[in-house]
């Protein structure tokens, strides 16, 4: 499979990233994360060249990572520095390492050339790190599914009526609303507008019972599969700031074709000092995601294995053309790097 090469991915939260480094397949690449001296933080191929060893498996000599099979050591920039065998080091030795760039408590992977890396590209989740007014919480899941079957769930959120009825409870707020995409050069943004219903679970305790509000659900999506989920809801007819915002993230990487990291988080502005209130979300969203979702999509994804999607002939539904258009856009993108070598 085919990943877009000129986009930045996750590779995992900036503080998995301790002393013992993180290891993990990126886009196809068996990656290895770790942090210098001066705590920025570099990233190699996790294969060492001589015998395809995980150099994740080795030990450190200052910024320097030794492969613990045979004791090649490599500089953060992927030269092999040290043969213990012999002053000369064999040709073909070096091995490849990849831009890093460390933003919004998320260290990410560019998917090409470091040389042609751009920072500018990255999309912005800057609401995730904890401040003096919000709290995030937030967690990680492996799915057995390719990556745009996960794109697909989340652009097309009419699935909570059906999925999460065991906690995020739709109880009809989707057929009240409305669903509108609308693309602005690489940004795609599937949103549901949902006005003058009865207060939807998330604002249980806020509003009561019977107030009217408009509630909102505003995703927004970045290539290859970056997004941004704003849940809101405010009193009925009047302008959203006087209401509540809370702003998710939902970021799929493909470790490979047939697996996908998914990585979540969800910020709050209120308790912010409780870990009871922790422990609630961690284990609503896990319940949510690795309990609800994932195995629909899983199921859903291994019936169409190794299929081309469209040859499938998937039917459309209207409300799921988020996905479809991210799709497309992707193809494009996917295209074009062919077409550009």
């Amino acid at each position: 499979m085919q990943f877009l090469r000129k986009a930045w991915y996750m590779a995992g939260w900036a503080d998995e990233i301790g002393e013992a480094g993180l290891a993990r397949r990126v886009a196809g690449r068996p990656t290895f994360l770790y942090r210098l001296a001066d705590g920025s933080i570099a990233a190699l191929l996790d294969r060492c060249p001589h015998r395809f060893a995980p150099l994740s498996k080795g030990t450190r000599d200052g910024d320097r990572v030794v492969c613990g099979y045979h004791g090649l050591a490599f500089t953060p920039d992927g030269h092999c520095a040290h043969n213990p065998f012999a002053a000369r080091i064999p040709a073909g030795s070096d091995i490849p390492a990849f831009a890093v760039a460390e933003r919004d408590g998320i260290a990410w992977v560019w998917g090409d050339e470091p040389s042609t890396s751009d920072p500018a590209l990255i999309p912005d989740f800057g609401f995730i790190p904890d401040t003096a007014h919000s709290r995030t919480v937030r967690g990680y899941t492996l799915m057995q599914a390719n990556y745009e079957y996960g794109t697909d769930n989340l652009l097309d959120l009419s699935h909570i009526e059906f999925v999460h009825k065991g906690t995020f409870a739709g109880q009809g707020v989707i057929f009240a609303g409305q669903h509108s995409v609308t693309v602005e050069a690489d940004t795609l943004h599937s949103n549901w507008w949902m006005p003058d219903i009865a207060p939807p679970s998330v604002a249980y305790g806020i509003f009561p019972p019977d107030a009217k509000v408009d509630h909102w659900l505003d995703m927004r999506w970045n290539a290859p599969a970056s997004m941004r989920l704003h849940v809101g809801v405010a009193p009925h007819g009047a302008p959203r700031e006087a209401g509540f915002e809370v702003p998710q993230a939902h970021i799929l990487t493909p470790a490979d074709e047939h697996s996908t990291h998914y990585f979540w988080s969800t910020t709050r502005f209120n308790d912010l000092d409780d870990a009871g209130v922790d422990a609630m979300l961690k284990a609503l969203f896990g319940e949510a995601f690795d309990l609800e979702d994932k195995p629909m999509i899983e199921a859903a994804y291994d019936n169409v294995r190794g299929r081309d999607f469209w040859q499938e002939k998937p039917l459309s539904l209207g409300i799921d053309q988020g996905g479809t258009r991210a799709r497309r856009i992707l193809e494009k993108m996917r295209a074009q790097e062919r077409a550009t070598g």
